[in-house]
């Protein structure tokens, strides 16, 4: 299988996708690009929203409006407006860290996690924002937080920390937000490309972009990779299922440190790509309930 390209935004660095429902659009950030994007499957129109600074993933909200992740802190923002709320700083004491990737959980928490984009060390952490506004650490001693989903019933979190190559499962405290009984879901050691963002599928599986892999993988609720969607570039970073039936699989890709020859066989790089996988549906996340 092979994704198309829908969108030709040429991203500097296409990330945290996800279908909204309320208004019928694909979202996605472009880190580097300090833009938000979104696109209509009805129109094939797509439309850009500059920021004033990274967002480095987000989710809409119940009562309106976002929950945006900046490389520093976490705000409700009114894209109208541009009002912003904060609601928590992040790792202010670690000047080497940021925000990288979030997802909300089933009950409507935001689940987000950092990364050591300077040095890589394993010093950021993953920390769930309630639907009162509390934050706590759930997950520490992180490099580069990634693949934050969960299975249709909440109560299993996947997750990986990139350089380790391997997708991790957790029980999911789906009352109090926690997570416990760390496993490994599956291994990427022999694979190409490392685990990037990831979303799942009505049966329970994964699908994960991989990050200088070029391609999507599927892995089945038994860990084992069985579909593989190839991509015309190097650097898939997210994906998520929308669409009004939920049965298309949206692919961001990046041009980060892409030399100009890299980018002149793929040009197609940092758009944003899309694939009907046959007999499989998505998952609709929750909106942030705060």
């Amino acid at each position: 299988m092979r994704a198309e390209l829908i969108v030709d935004c040429k991203n500097q660095h296409g990330e945290g996708v996800f279908w909204n429902p309320a208004d019928g659009l694909v979202w996605w950030t472009d880190i580097e690009g300090c833009a938000l994007w979104s696109f209509d499957p009805a129109t094939s129109k797509s439309a850009v929203h500059n920021m004033s600074e990274r967002v480095c993933c987000f989710a809409p909200r119940a009562l309106g409006g976002l929950i945006v992740a900046y490389a520093n802190r976490v705000v409700l923002f009114d894209p109208v407006t541009g009002e912003e709320v904060l609601v928590t700083w992040f790792e202010a004491e670690n000047a080497e860290t940021r925000l990288n990737d979030g997802r909300t959980d089933r009950q409507g928490r935001f689940i987000v996690g950092g990364m050591n984009e300077v040095s890589g060390k394993a010093n950021s952490s993953v920390i769930c924002i309630d639907t009162d506004l509390s934050v706590r650490t759930i997950i520490d001693r992180v490099s580069c937080a990634n693949s934050t989903c969960f299975t249709p019933d909440g109560a299993i979190m996947f997750f990986t920390d990139t350089p380790d190559r391997e997708i991790v499962a957790f029980d999911y405290d789906q009352a109090n937000g926690f997570v416990s009984n760390r496993r490994i879901h599956a291994n990427f050691k022999g694979e190409p490309g490392l685990p990037d963002g990831s979303c799942v599928d009505i049966e329970g599986g994964v699908w994960n972009a991989q990050w200088e892999g070029g391609r999507v993988v599927r892995v089945a609720p038994n860990g084992k990779i069985d579909r593989v969607i190839e991509l015309p570039v190097w650097k898939p970073t997210c994906c998520a299922f929308g669409g009004a039936d939920l049965d298309t699989l949206f692919i961001t890709t990046s041009r980060l440190m892409s030399n100009n020859s890299v980018l002149e066989k793929e040009p197609e790089s940092g758009g944003l790509f899309a694939i009907r996988p046959e007999g499989i549906r998505g998952v609709l996340d929750a909106p942030f309930n705060g």
